[in-house]
């Protein structure tokens, strides 16, 4: 499939020799290569389009709850927007290493970047603080002239962080100061999102979703059933509400263990294999429930773990702190251009997400969105065909020239 897009890609560079309108195209093309880490003849480009790295700082930025780790990723040669950059849900923050792959590749496509981690989703907890921590952020990163020079920046959020982006970005206090917002992999409505976790219902018309002309791909949105670690993140933020208070503090050790065995299998297998068996030990040192549904999330036993939490996810449905964790029941829509980007095949937060937002959000704020086979679960991380190259860089080409 590398030879397609070695085509693909060497005649986007013939093309710019002669037309410099051709430029943002190539550039789009060279940042995909660089993300997707491809070889031979896209390498070549993404090498010909790479601004060297300078300063790399770590920061702390000031938030109504306190300093919360930053790091600025600043081109040598200089640049004329900063994107603030946030992770999803993961423990390690703005070292994750493919949050830093990416602020890297958006700094050598000349772009300041400025990582930013919410405290409550290192602790792998969605909550209405993580929305307060990114519009802080946001408009601390817009009142730095070294940052800012026109007082704006972009913003791309990662997974639930894109979802929770959108809303902080329609804040009066930052809605003048969002450039563009970009949402990879991220949420309209979060109480769907868990409905789909513990039941794999997406709560949206598939067949309808898949006529829609905001979204490039949305003929490939498709339902599968959903990912142990979603459920397992819904279990640990709604614990309070399915065991006794005192079995809370201990059920959320034993699930957090499980969560940071499953990002250590990404880069440490024996550590993470050696932590599963811990945390398998440990639910037996539980009381009922809490043994139970430990047990249940050792297993990865989506189907049991769903029906027990389903009932009290849907009951949170309207509950008073969702306006603060969905774009679409958000006061207010941000202003700034929306793009949405999604893997058609995540089964984290499901495609059809992206569709329903876009639809939202349409005639409220400009509004694209691609649904890409390169992509699972924001990680573009799949072998390349020429047309899904094409679209990523030609969506990424709209979203970079903001």
């Amino acid at each position: 499939m590398i030879g397609p897009l070695r085509w693909l890609l060497g005649g986007l560079v013939l093309s710019a020799v002669g037309v410099v309108a051709a430029m943002p195209y190539v550039d789009a093309a060279a940042f995909v290569a660089r993300a997707a880490d491809l070889p031979g003849a896209p390498a070549m480009l993404a090498a010909w389009r790479s601004s060297p790295i300078g300063a790399i700082e770590d920061r702390r930025v000031p938030t109504r709850y306190g300093y919360v780790p930053g790091r600025v990723y600043g081109p040598a040669h200089g640049f004329s927007r900063t994107i603030v950059l946030v992770p999803g849900v993961h423990r390690d923050g703005i070292d994750e290493v493919r949050l830093v792959a990416l602020a890297r590749d958006l700094a050598e496509s000349g772009y300041g970047v400025l990582t930013v981690a919410a405290p409550d989703l290192q602790r792998y907890r969605i909550t209405p603080a993580v929305t307060d921590v990114i519009e802080d952020a946001v408009r601390w990163a817009a009142d730095q002239p070294a940052l800012a020079p026109d007082a704006r920046v972009g913003v791309i959020g990662v997974s639930f962080s894109g979802g929770l982006s959108i809303v902080a970005a329609g804040r009066a206090s930052i809605r003048d100061r969002v450039a563009f917002l970009l949402s990879f992999g991220g949420h309209g409505d979060l109480a769907r999102v868990m409905h789909y976790l513990c039941s794999g219902d997406v709560g949206g018309d598939v067949a309808r979703a898949r006529h829609s002309r905001l979204v490039l791909g949305a003929e490939q949105v498709a339902v599968h059933p959903p990912h142990d670690y979603g459920v397992a993140v819904v279990l640990l933020t709604l614990a309070g509400r399915v065991v006794p208070p005192e079995q809370v503090g201990p059920l959320s050790t034993g699930i957090e263990g499980f969560l940071l065995a499953s990002s250590l299998d990404m880069v440490d297998k024996p550590r993470a294999t050696s932590e599963f068996a811990r945390m398998r030990a440990y639910a037996e040192t539980l009381d009922e429930p809490a043994r139970t549904l430990m047990r249940w999330v050792n297993d990865r036993d989506v189907a049991a773990l769903g029906r027990r939490l389903l009932p009290v996810v849907d009951a949170m449905a309207d509950h008073p702190a969702m306006p603060a964790l969905s774009p679409e029941r958000a006061p207010a829509p941000p202003v700034a251009p929306v793009f949405l980007l999604h893997g058609s095949d995540d089964n984290v937060i499901p495609a059809i997400e992206t569709v329903l937002l876009a639809d939202y959000l349409q005639g409220k704020v400009p509004v694209r969105g691609l649904l890409s086979g390169l992509i699972t679960h924001a990680e573009v991380d799949r072998p390349p065909t020429a047309t899904e190259a094409w679209r990523l860089a030609s969506f990424w080409r709209q979203v970079l020239e903001n």
